[in-house]
């Protein structure tokens, strides 16, 4: 068989996280990461299944890639040293590390006895983020809602000057207690990343342990009640709820304007998961494409989506929609759409993202995830579409997201991809991206 090296890079030997040099070859139609560590071998894994389907221009010009010296020394705790490029998108904050769910797959791992902060800390954190002028925080944990008293962090965030405040929820206590949602919304939520994993119940057992399908629901419509948009979050597992995203979609489009969009996981293995994964328990970003437009009967294509040019090419995807009155029939892609920003000019090298690009983006979440006063979206009355004021009524109010964000673990870890992350989290006095604080640090401390 026929191997094509497309490029160097360098990576983590996945026992001793030692930085080592790496190669991204094609081998028959898809791509692999090979490196080889001195002490403990060699390693192989799979990072794009199909590379005649070079849908997001995910591999720049050829030959290129960051020398050592460009590299940034992670998984070390310092943070956003000189070595990163791009500024924040999002920050996350993790107000504590309590859950009420045991899943399968989890980013947060098990990390002994779980913390929760003093609300007096917490304050601390969104006043140090709030002068170093981040304008988008994710309040995660653990289950952010265990916590009595978050709508008094959300009150404190919005007094600070934070533009999108954005919930990171299970949705359990979201489904019920609607006088929790009513006061989160009061004290000024922005929107929900919701944890939807599919459209039944048997999802819900492999993944999160419960039947937790009636839950979900009926969150959403309380979150509605209170005018806050939600996000479906799916974490795609091979055999488990890769055969429902085209379900799962039309579920979200059916329930717009409460429901913003959906985004997707890949499977990554970091955290908590069940068992070293083998090639077969992966999923890649060209699968999920395919899988997207296979199960919508081609009503989204992957000429919709375009990569991100905030983040690495190899890191997602960005699709922005309009949901017209027939709902997915018409799921309508918006005219020159490129996701969150300009995608990589077709042969560049994938480095050349710049950072105010992260800006960019989350104006495109905050655009699309934020739902309008109902007041603006009707007036009244239906938007005539067939004119342009009615249909840009139409995309404020009824626009609708397909995201995914393919997170690396020590097996598939690109430093060149970690270089360019946007998503990043605040943790022990330090910011830093979302890739090394849960992928990277829980497994080699």
């Amino acid at each position: 068989m026929t191997v094509e090296t497309i490029r160097g890079a360098f990576s983590l030997c996945p026992v001793c996280y030692a930085r080592i040099p790496a190669s991204y070859e094609i081998i028959g139609d898809d791509v692999y990461m090979k490196k080889t560590c001195r002490e403990h071998g060699n390693f192989k894994t799979v990072t794009w299944r199909g590379i005649k389907d070079n849908d997001m221009r995910a591999w720049g010009a050829p030959g290129a890639g960051l020398s050592e010296g460009q590299c940034p020394p992670c998984p070390d705790k310092c943070g956003l040293c000189d070595a990163h490029i791009q500024d924040t998108c999002c920050i996350i904050l993790e107000v504590t590390e309590r859950c009420n769910l045991n899943c399968t797959y989890c980013l947060a791992g098990d990390r002994g006895e779980p913390e929760t902060p003093p609300l007096e800390t917490i304050k601390g954190w969104i006043s140090f983020l709030a002068q170093q002028g981040k304008s988008f925080i994710q309040l995660s944990g653990g289950e952010p809602t265990l916590r009595d008293d978050l709508p008094e962090i959300v009150r404190f965030a919005a007094q600070c000057g934070f533009e999108y405040i954005q919930l990171n929820s299970n949705g359990i206590r979201l489904a019920e207690d609607e006088n929790y949602v009513r006061r989160l919304a009061e004290a000024g939520l922005s929107f929900v990343f919701m944890q939807f994993d599919g459209t039944n119940d048997d999802i819900y057992l492999k993944l999160r342990g419960r039947p937790l399908y009636s839950q979900k629901r009926k969150a959403v419509d309380v979150c509605a009640k209170y005018n806050l948009g939600v996000t479906f979050v799916s974490t795609v597992v091979p055999g488990v709820n890769d055969d429902n995203i085209g379900r799962l979609i039309s579920l979200a489009v059916s329930l717009s304007p409460m429901v913003r969009g959906v985004h997707l996981h890949p499977v990554g293995y970091i955290g908590r998961f069940p068992s070293i994964p083998g090639d077969d328990m992966r999923i890649t970003l060209p699968e999920l494409l395919r899988l997207i437009e296979k199960q919508t009967q081609r009503r989204v294509t992957r000429e919709d989506f375009s990569a991100s040019g905030c983040d690495h090419p190899l890191c997602g995807f960005h699709g922005a929609f309009v949901v017209m009155p027939e709902g997915l029939r018409s799921l309508k892609p918006l005219p020159g759409n490129t996701g969150c920003c300009a995608p990589p000019a077709p042969n560049a090298a994938a480095t050349n993202c710049s950072p105010g690009m992260a800006e960019k983006s989350q104006r495109f979440v905050g655009r699309r995830w934020k739902r309008r006063t109902p007041c603006c979206e009707t007036r009244g009355k239906p938007a005539d579409i067939s004119t342009l004021e009615g249909f840009l009524a139409r995309v404020a109010s009824h626009g609708f997201t397909i995201t995914a964000m393919a997170f690396q673990d020590s097996f598939n870890v690109d430093l060149e991809r970690l270089r360019q992350c946007s998503l990043h989290v605040y943790s022990d006095g330090k910011i830093m991206p979302l890739c090394v604080r849960y992928g990277l640090l829980q497994s080699s401390s």
